[in-house]
């Protein structure tokens, strides 16, 4: 059964620092685009990053430019996600997902495998 469990949240402070991981088991998806989406209470799921296949091409979604990185390390099948400068409305819960052949990075309905989610809390 392929699962994708996801680590690192946590509460952080204003400009403070977190990496997220998704280790990904029961199956590789070294051969898969990946990618980190996140989810304010009462607001909808939006992207926040995605990474090809062989970490070749990185996408971002422009309010996390310049302060998140996505990375992979497929002999470990895991994803991570590099979060610095943290603000305040970076709180959200983060997920992982396995993107399919097609379609943008960056909309939610072209992913088809999701882990369960990780809390990131910053503080002001």
């Amino acid at each position: 059964q392929r699962q994708l469990v996801e680590s690192g949240g946590g509460l952080v402070q204003a400009g403070g620092s977190l990496r997220l991981s998704c280790a990904a088991s029961g199956r590789t998806f070294s051969s898969y685009a990946m990618g980190w989406f996140r989810q304010a209470p009462g607001k909808e799921r939006d992207f926040v990053a995605g990474i090809s296949w062989n970490g070749g091409s990185a996408y971002y979604a422009d309010s996390v430019k310049g302060r998140f990185t996505i990375s992979r390390d497929n002999a470990k099948n895991t994803v991570y996600l590099q979060m610095n400068s943290l603000k305040p409305e970076d709180t959200a819960v983060y997920y992982c997902a396995v993107k399919t052949p097609r379609g943008s990075y960056y909309t939610d309905t072209n992913y088809n495998y999701w882990g369960q989610g990780t809390q990131v809390t910053v503080s002001s």
